[in-house]
């Protein structure tokens, strides 16, 4: 098991880390009181800086405008990335956009990929992944209500979602319905299908409160419904009944992505808890940083970083080396 960093990776890490705290921490506070769609215009202005210095979509493939780096390079850039919450969507990278992209990229026909992945990827759309439901449990992919019926050259698809993460302003969502009730397995029922935002039957119900947060635009989770929606048939993704494969593609690797990040975060408290304990007095003549308790605190959160970083690297590394089917373990 090798985590060896190329000379090339570091350049990589070196410069988006530069950018991150000069360009894009300036920025958060102002992120938080305007949100998303208020510090629109300053993000593409980062975003086309990014462009400009060549570390755009550090994850996506080069044929489509990305920089192509495998899983463990990407890995590591995702948690120089996570160190602010505006890192992912102004390098091209963001859920659920990159997730979509990779099963575009490796399951979607060549109609699909230019009418949706390309744009997807040049960042001039972005996407939803529509998978949890409201009636039953979100942590079953194999236990769906939502269904896609075949209607000549069409599927009509009825169902609720909610956590449809980033719907809000999306040109497409990635929906998982039912399509084969009658497979024996249940992990042949259901497909993965296209269906774009503007369709007449794709309601976006409302924004659901997370942890007291709302959110707008890609930083936003919807209530769907779909009432009689109709696609075409060629808007399936892969096959029929190939829904759980799909997912298990996407969600696999996607672990690694959101939990690189989640380090990052840690990074982040972990600096800002070192800052505030030098600096904060307890007394007149000690700092918070005196205290042995104090430092015990701060070696504990050290440890778990440094643990929970080597686990995630080791699982993106087993994911390289033998695929997402023979890393279940790693990855669960």
């Amino acid at each position: 098991m090798d985590f060896t960093v190329s000379e090339k990776l570091q350049t990589i890490l070196d410069m988006i880390q530069e950018f991150v705290e000069k360009e894009l921490i300036p920025m958060e506070a102002e992120f938080s009181t305007k949100g998303f769609g208020g510090l629109l215009p300053e993000i593409e202005e980062k975003r086309n800086l990014v462009r400009q210095m060549e570390l755009w979509a550090p994850l996506h493939p080069k044929e489509f405008g990305g920089m192509g780096l495998n899983l463990m390079e990407y890995a590591l850039v995702a948690e120089v990335l996570g160190y602010t919450p505006l890192g992912l969507y102004i390098f091209g990278c963001q859920a659920p956009d990159a997730g979509n992209i990779e099963i575009l990229h490796k399951f979607g026909t060549d109609e699909q990929k230019e009418q949706y992945l390309r744009p997807l990827i040049e960042g001039k759309t972005r996407s939803c992944f529509s998978m949890t439901e409201v009636e039953v449990a979100g942590s079953n992919p194999t236990w769906l209500l939502t269904t896609a019926s075949k209607d000549g050259d069409d599927y009509v698809i009825n169902g609720h979602k909610w956590f449809s993460s980033s719907a809000e302003g999306a040109a497409f969502a990635i929906a998982m319905a039912e399509t084969n009730p009658e497979a024996e397995s249940p992990h042949l029922k259901a497909s993965m299908i296209i269906v774009p935002l503007d369709t007449p039957g794709m309601n976006i119900v409302r924004n659901v409160s997370v942890m007291g947060h709302v959110g707008d635009g890609w930083t936003a989770h919807a209530e769907v419904r779909y009432e009689n929606c109709r696609v075409p048939r060629k808007n399936l993704l892969g096959g029929e009944g190939q829904g759980f494969v799909l997912a298990q593609e996407r969600l696999g690797p996607g672990r690694i992505h959101h939990c690189m990040r989640w380090i990052g975060i840690m990074n982040r408290c972990y600096d800002l808890m070192c800052t505030y304990a030098l600096e904060r007095r307890r007394t007149p003549t000690e700092v918070l940083a005196d205290s042995d308790i104090i430092k015990m605190y701060i070696a504990d959160s050290a440890a778990d970083i440094m643990s929970s970083r080597l686990m995630v690297l080791s699982t993106a590394w087993t994911i390289e080396n033998v695929g997402v089917k023979d890393a279940m373990k790693e990855i669960s």
